[in-house]
């Protein structure tokens, strides 16, 4: 949710910061990926049965992203925000109880998550831990297969973005560095106690953000003109 707004407002394009963005992301992911595997925490049985349908979703969804106009793109971000910080805000819980669900809901319910990771990616995280947890989950695993299935994503989009030379490398690599020392310091610290939200500053943040893919920026300062 921050970094395509941050990239746009540095001057990047909406798509091309949407394509940047995920280099950064897949370096995040493997180091993420690395930090779990280390801890032996995973469940690489249910991984592997949903791989296949969120890599075909993330294909369909980065096609269909790279296509989009650039000011389009932006708006349909900007929207997004609000209802993704929303479940930013609203931590998950494991449902140990509930009923396993049919073959053909888990196949499009993971087909659409990849769909939408592969086209948007902002907070596709949160729609993963949302299904996990229903599913049965408990938090910390729900997060090793969250990373998994995210540098999947990712290593599927990758490729279209930068067909479409919707990458810009400069900016992809700066992001690439915090977000993969993120990626593993957080996977450590969901490891070993959670993570603390800093939820007054994300929420002015992402706010301020989003008033400015959505164009009101732009607005305001006519309208004080």
């Amino acid at each position: 949710m921050l970094t395509v707004p941050l990239l746009s407002l540095a001057g990047v394009a909406g798509t091309v910061a949407n394509g940047t963005n995920r280099i950064a992301v897949l370096i995040q992911n493997l180091a993420g990926a690395y930090g779990f595997a280390r801890r032996d925490v995973s469940d690489r049985a249910r991984t592997i049965a949903v791989l296949v349908p969120v890599m075909v979703g993330a294909l369909a969804g980065s096609l269909v992203a790279s296509q989009i106009p650039d000011q389009l793109f932006e708006r349909l971000f900007g929207f997004l925000m609000f209802p993704l910080l929303i479940l930013t805000l609203r931590k998950p819980k494991a449902d140990v109880s509930a009923a396993p669900w049919p073959a053909w809901l888990t196949l499009f319910v993971f087909t659409g998550i990849g769909f939408y990771g592969g086209a948007v990616q902002a907070g596709v995280g949160l729609f993963v831990l949302l299904v996990l947890a229903r599913s049965g989950f408990d938090l910390v695993t729900a997060n090793a297969v969250k990373t998994i299935l995210i540098l999947a994503i990712t290593a599927i989009a990758v490729p279209v973005f930068l067909y479409n030379d919707q990458i810009r490398w400069v900016p992809a690599l700066v992001l690439s560095i915090g977000m993969g020392a993120g990626g593993y310091v957080g996977a450590n610290l969901a490891v070993d106690g959670g993570e603390r939200v800093i939820r007054p500053v994300l929420i002015i943040v992402v706010v301020a953000l989003a008033t400015r893919m959505l164009g009101l920026w732009e607005l305001i300062g006519d309208q004080l003109g």
